[in-house]
């Protein structure tokens, strides 16, 4: 069976996620504390107390869920050995870069957490935003994005008929209204804190580019799929490219699936909390079933893959 690895990205996270794997599981605190030591503050309780606002902000929600999701693929200790190739959506990306050992797990930490102060900074608050698009036409939401005044475009194409748009706050809300007019059957603001994938994030991309000069990375022992092409980079220097990209280029994930899909795919992990990508992938191929490990008692399930 031909098995994929995925890693969600921002949204996926929750106030008190993984407790009850982590009382069951003394690995997973024990990661959360190391991550604790590297970033200087308390991760665990912050991800177990929130508030939501705190655990919400993009800087401490990347590290969160990359920890979170990294802890999970470790108890799965059957995965390395199953899996054939791995993707993440957008934060999701580092977690499977991570777990395939392209780079260690502190760095992974201490990048992801660089990666959310700069794109945190970018754009002040309030002055960018994210919208979903829903039951529109991919084409038709690229151009409702250019008919409007201002920087506004499609940020995540999460699946047929879901769409995310990122851009300024006036020109988001110009072009929810222009979907809702070309036939959208939803389209609505994202709580987020920032236009992520989007132009506006280009200015993060030089000083990203110098943190990432300073993490060592290898090749992945598994094939990781990244966001930008949805393919797999030929070397170290491509891979680093893609990751500086991905700032503020769109999350290709339906390409992503689909090139997994043509590559004889037949069962999805999602490595992370929730089932955000699970329903993603439904959308996009209704036959093809994901495992999430946050949901299993003891990973047993997925160990008899």
């Amino acid at each position: 069976m031909k098995l994929a690895a995925i890693f969600p990205g921002q949204g996926a996270q929750s106030v008190g996620m993984l407790a009850e794997i982590a009382q069951a599981n003394v690995s997973v605190k024990a990661k959360f504390d190391i991550a604790s030591q590297v970033l200087d503050f308390d991760l665990w309780s912050m991800v177990q107390d929130g508030p939501n606002e705190v655990l919400g902000s993009t800087e401490n929600t990347q590290p969160a869920l990359l920890v979170a999701s990294v802890a999970l693929w470790e108890l799965w200790e059957s995965g390395a050995e199953k899996v054939d190739v791995m993707a993440g959506h957008s934060l999701g990306e580092y977690s499977a870069l991570v777990c395939a050992g392209a780079m260690s797990f502190t760095d992974g930490v201490k990048l992801v957490r660089t990666r959310g102060e700069l794109m945190q900074r970018a754009v002040p608050n309030g002055q960018g935003g994210m919208a979903a698009i829903l039951g529109l036409d991919d084409d038709a939401i690229e151009a409702c994005c250019v008919s409007v005044a201002g920087e506004v475009s499609a940020a995540n194409f999460n699946a047929p008929g879901q769409v995310v748009i990122a851009g300024e706050m006036s020109a988001v809300d110009a072009a929810i209204e222009a979907c809702k007019a070309a036939g959208a059957k939803r389209a609505v603001k994202l709580d987020v804190s920032g236009p992520f994938h989007s132009k506006l994030m280009a200015s993060a991309a030089d000083d990203f580019s110098q943190a990432l000069d300073g993490v060592e990375m290898v090749m992945p022992r598994t094939p990781v799929l990244q966001n930008v092409r949805a393919s797999v980079a030929s070397d170290v220097g491509e891979l680093k490219r893609n990751l500086v990209e991905q700032l503020y280029s769109p999350v290709q994930w339906t390409a992503t699936v689909q090139a997994m899909l043509a590559q004889g795919l037949e069962q999805c992990v999602e490595c992370g909390p929730g089932n955000v990508l699970a329903g993603l992938v439904k959308r996009i191929s209704r036959p093809t079933p994901t495992i999430g490990l946050s949901k299993l008692s003891g990973l047993e399930e997925v160990g008899e893959l």
